[in-house]
């Protein structure tokens, strides 16, 4: 895209945006008085590890089945021997007592982790009605069973998901779904590229202080890998036979959404400066990489971007998943508008983010109606990947987190206004979750920062905004009803689309329950599920302001 093409559609649309009032989205940090003490730790050195920039996965997870959403922080540990040698490198795992109070139970859940750890994926994968945890890192991942006790088993040695070279692998994020609708969840990693300390090339100024993190071009990329659930507690890694491992890229996020609306679950993948990954399910336990000719590989300019975290859901409610991105600074946030066909058209300028994002650098990332007005808002976890960044340009290393408003579906605000004093501190943000922490029927945000106690912020958005959450429970399909379509409409007409998924942003999970803001309506006239089984489901007249808890017809 020119700059005067550009240029002009930013001054298009920031001539809508004035001309709409939008409800702001407000935020309060109530990190303080949680009792999440978290503190990400990536032991950085002098000799800038490329590991210790990429660190910071978050999971929600309600590991105890009480109704409230609980939250596990990854964490680093000591270089180069890749160890939690102490206390202050352990994962921590905090259940949510109610009313945004929080306690620490890893010692007692047994889920300290091991290793250099990066992300988290959370689950029901034996369908036993208790979430698990994937939790995956530098050259070692772990699967946690849920006991059901309020403990965990390290099952990774009998589930098969250690890898077939897990000592040179370096995974940064993985997700959940059935990818061949046999009702058990899949598991998708995600690998970023071959990494030893004793091998870290030297990059930046040869000056005292000037030392940088390297570029991804002095690391070679890896594939990604693709477990079957055998539906016995173990996995069989199908990646060559389904496609995947004949890709080579430099995998951070990974999301799933039915993108052509065939029945079966696709897979996005962000791969950092080289083309991102769009894997389209065939239906045959194969998978075909359609990125390029989808429109979602590069960027309309034909540039391959640092993209870091993902959210693949339908934005403009129209029924089709839409993409959006983070990236660094000078790349923008590219946002893909699903025209239908199989088809994609990147459309951050005439959105208004390029200009919105230009100048900032982004992590993690979640879609979510945070003003509960019916369109899909989108928030940001800011930070560049150097942390000299001010030593090379005026750019700064810490960055604030961003919101930004959705106005009509395809056209954002800047919500810096009215987003309260909590959200726009620097730091170097990482992985973020998204849950209704106090069960108020407003999206929460939970967000990790690099050498900063965790952050939790409360949203505190306008109360007289209508609300649904639901949550779903398969039956025939997986019992997360992971993959699961919604169509909503409300007693003014307007309509509205989602699905279940887990699997949002950086390195990040995400609760599986699905958020409808209803504005001023008072009913859900009609409530449409297409369940990943191909059961389909209605249910008309559901009153506002309640979470209803769903069950798949036999």
């Amino acid at each position: 895209m020119t700059w005067a093409r550009a240029l002009k559609l930013a001054c298009a649309a920031l001539a809508v945006a004035a001309a709409k009032p939008f409800l702001p989205v407000v935020f309060l940090d109530v990190s303080g008085e949680s009792g999440v003490d978290f503190v990400l730790e990536n032991e950085a050195t002098e000799n800038k590890h490329q590991i210790e920039t990429m660190v910071g996965g978050v999971g929600v997870i309600d590991y105890d089945n009480d109704g409230l959403e609980d939250l596990y922080f990854v964490n680093g540990a000591s270089i180069p021997s890749l160890e939690k040698t102490h206390p202050g490198h352990w994962n921590r795992l905090y259940r949510n007592l109610g009313g945004f109070r929080f306690t620490d139970v890893t010692e007692k859940a047994g889920v300290a982790g091991a290793g250099y750890g990066m992300a988290a994926a959370v689950g029901d994968y034996d369908n036993d009605g208790s979430s698990d945890l994937f939790v995956v890192g530098v050259n070692r991942n772990i699967l946690y069973r849920n006991n059901g006790d309020g403990t965990f088993a390290d099952v990774t040695a009998r589930a098969g998901v250690a890898g077939d070279k897990p000592q040179k692998r370096w995974s940064i994020s993985a997700g959940w779904f059935d990818y061949d609708n046999d009702g058990d969840l899949d598991l998708f990693v995600v690998n970023y590229c071959k990494w030893d300390p004793r091998t870290e090339p030297y990059c930046g100024l040869r000056k005292p202080g000037y030392r940088a993190y390297c570029h991804p071009k002095h690391y070679e990329g890896l594939p990604n890998q693709l477990y079957r659930n055998n539906g016995d507690g173990t996995f069989t890694d199908v990646s060559e036979p389904a496609g995947i491992a004949s890709h080579i890229g430099k995998g951070m996020g990974v999301a799933f959404a039915d993108y052509d609306g065939d029945g079966w679950t696709d897979v996005f993948v962000c791969n950092d400066t080289v083309r991102n990954f769009l894997f389209r399910n065939n239906g045959d336990g194969t998978f075909a990489e359609v990125g390029l000719r989808a429109g979602v590989g590069l960027t309309e300019d034909g540039v391959a971007v640092s993209t870091m975290g993902v959210d693949f859901r339908d934005i403009n409610n129209d029924g089709a998943p839409d993409v959006f991105v983070t990236a660094l600074s000078n790349e923008t946030f590219p946002l893909f508008k699903n025209l239908g066909r199989g088809n994609f058209q990147e459309i951050t300028y005439p959105s208004r983010l390029g200009f919105l994002t230009l100048p900032w650098g982004g992590f993690s990332t979640g879609v979510f109606d945070f003003n509960n007005d019916g369109l899909k808002d989108i928030f940001t976890a800011g930070s560049h990947v150097l942390d000299n960044q001010e030593l090379y340009s005026s750019r700064k290393s810490r960055q604030p987190n961003r919101i930004f408003v959705n106005l009509d579906g395809e056209r954002f605000a800047d919500g810096e206004a009215g987003s309260g004093p909590a959200l726009w501190r620097e730091r170097f943000h990482r992985g973020a979750a998204f849950a209704d922490f106090d069960n108020d029927g407003r999206i929460d945000v939970a967000v990790s920062a690099i050498k900063e106690r965790a952050l939790l912020w409360r949203n505190a958005s306008d109360r007289s905004q209508n609300w649904l959450q639901l949550e779903l429970e398969g039956v025939r399909s997986n019992r997360d009803a992971i993959g699961a379509k919604l169509r909503l409409e409300s007693t003014s007409g307007f309509v509205q689309y989602n699905h279940v998924t887990t699997s949002v942003g950086y390195a990040s999970s995400s609760t599986r329950r699905v958020h409808f803001g209803l504005g001023r309506d008072t009913v859900a006239r009609r409530l449409e599920i297409r369940w990943p089984g191909g059961a389909q489901q209605l249910i008309e007249n559901v009153a506002a302001n309640q979470r209803l808890k769903l069950t798949e017809p036999r």
